[in-house]
């Protein structure tokens, strides 16, 4: 199968099989480096990266290089056209035409989505603020399936940072397609956001139980676990007992333990650096001799703090250098699919994730925002290039999804762009969840988040308006 010309700006725009089959090419080009030399002769890929970065940025560079290819870079907004106040958009159109393949890392969520949209070619996100980071990903799980052969049905423990951290945002889908139980340890205040656990549990299969909504209290060990997802292929024995069937999976023990630092570059400015560190959960020899990590494989993105302890690197159990070394060749096989100059033999469909049927978009400007404001979406270098649209996720109750950094809006009001007729008039908005907002044509639909967006536009509040 030929991979040619498509974009990875998040873990889900490859499949399961696709994933495999990778692994199996980057297995190869690990093995014979040499011999790949000339793949990619007379290509060029711009290495674009707006944020700090060592081993993303160095493994993407080395791999190209090790490819035969050549290599063009930005590494600070600053010295870019885009400190002048030049949109994303413009940038990926002219960019797209000095290369063959884009490599981005850039602050704002969804911005590696509008590369992609614009350059005209491939595209690959090396880390879009919070949002996703598919490449980190592809090497977590190349790391788990080189260590243990085998991805589905493990028990992988996220740690730390767990609302800022981009590479667990795009792990979690990864391991719920993959049949893994994930089990939730964060920092204080750094649980995973809503609109990723909701997303989880209604697009993989499987559920999430937190820890906190069960009537007793659950002995978590040594690690602050707060939730638990459980893949449908789980037993389910004792599903009529949760608080017993929850302290069964804990005294279990994990395969792994994904271990993030804290990510305070992307924390508010009124936050006290103290008050982020207190409290912070540390990996170290002494929690790695609790029963439940006797086994457990110690994985950590890089670069690290103060979270995990620098005695653990003679450990065995410790895969992080491993992690980063394999980034060369996985990263390698990735530019290789798709430039076209590789095909991969994709495993039977039973092996691949099928996603769901793309949810329709709503992009009507009726003053409706998405609630990130580090997303692409509302800055205003790129207003005009691209207006804030949503997939409208569910009717009841209504939901919206940022197309571009996924997060999620629940609008209060609703109207039709048929009932009225254009008749000022007639111009009627009404309560979200009245009746009218599941009768409405998806097409003729209008939402607000706020009396004042209807108004603005000459809508008045109909009887069916919520007081």
């Amino acid at each position: 199968m030929n991979l040619a010309n498509r974009d990875l700006v998040s873990i889900d725009d490859l499949s399961n099989g696709e994933i495999e089959a990778l692994f199996s090419l980057a297995d190869k080009m690990s093995d014979s480096t040499d011999e790949q030399s000339g793949l990619c002769r007379g290509k060029i890929m711009a290495s674009l990266f707006f944020e700090p970065s060592t081993r993303t940025k160095l493994s993407f560079e080395a791999g190209m290089l090790r490819l035969g290819g050549s290599v063009i870079s930005a590494a600070d907004i600053g010295a870019s056209s885009l400190a002048k106040g030049e949109s994303i958009a413009d940038m990926a159109k002219v960019v797209g035409s000095y290369a063959d393949i884009i490599v981005i890392r850039h602050p704002w969520e969804g911005a590696a989505k509008v590369v992609a949209d614009y350059a005209g070619i491939p595209v690959i996100n090396a880390g879009d603020g919070s949002h996703e980071h598919p490449t980190q990903t592809l090497c977590d799980l190349y790391t788990i399936r080189k260590e243990r052969q085998t991805i589905r049905g493990l028990r992988i423990a996220l740690w730390g940072d767990l609302k800022r951290g981009r590479t667990v945002h795009s792990l979690i889908y990864a391991l719920a397609r993959f049949d893994a139980t994930i089990l939730f340890c964060p920092g204080p205040g750094l649980e995973m956001p809503v609109h990723v656990l909701r997303r989880l549990s209604t697009e993989y299969g499987g559920e999430v139980k937190s820890c906190r909504d069960l009537n007793q209290e659950l002995e978590t060990g040594p690690y602050p676990v707060d939730a638990i997802y459980r893949t449908p292929s789980s037993p389910h024995q004792l599903a009529m007992l949760p608080d017993i069937s929850m302290q069964v999976e804990l005294n279990a023990g994990v395969d792994a333990l994904y271990v993030t630092r804290l990510q305070k570059e992307r924390q508010g400015p009124a936050t006290k650096e103290q008050e982020l560190n207190k409290g912070y959960p540390v990996v170290d020899k002494k929690l790695l001799r609790g029963k439940g990590f006797r086994k457990a494989l110690v994985m950590h993105p890089l670069p690290r703090v103060d979270e995990l302890a620098y005695e653990l690197d003679a450990d065995p159990r410790s895969m992080y250098f491993k992690q980063a070394a394999y980034g060369v060749p996985v990263r390698m096989a990735l530019v290789a699919l798709l430039l076209g100059v590789k095909e991969i033999t994709i495993p039977g469909e039973d092996d691949c994730f099928a996603p769901k049927a793309p949810y329709p978009v709503y992009a009507r400007d009726s003053g409706v925002k998405c609630p990130n404001m580090n997303c692409v979406s509302n800055q205003e270098t790129e207003a005009k290039y691209i207006k804030p649209a949503f997939a409208i996720v569910s009717r009841a109750p209504l939901t919206l999804r940022c197309i571009y950094c996924d997060y999620e809006l629940y609008p209060r009001y609703i109207a039709s762009s048929e009932w009225h007729q254009g008749k000022v008039e007639n111009k009627k908005y009404h309560s979200a969840s009245s009746r009218f907002a599941r009768n409405i044509k998806l097409e003729n639909l209008i939402v607000f988040t706020s009396e004042e967006e209807a108004q603005a536009q000459q809508f008045k509040p109909s009887s069916y308006v919520s007081q």
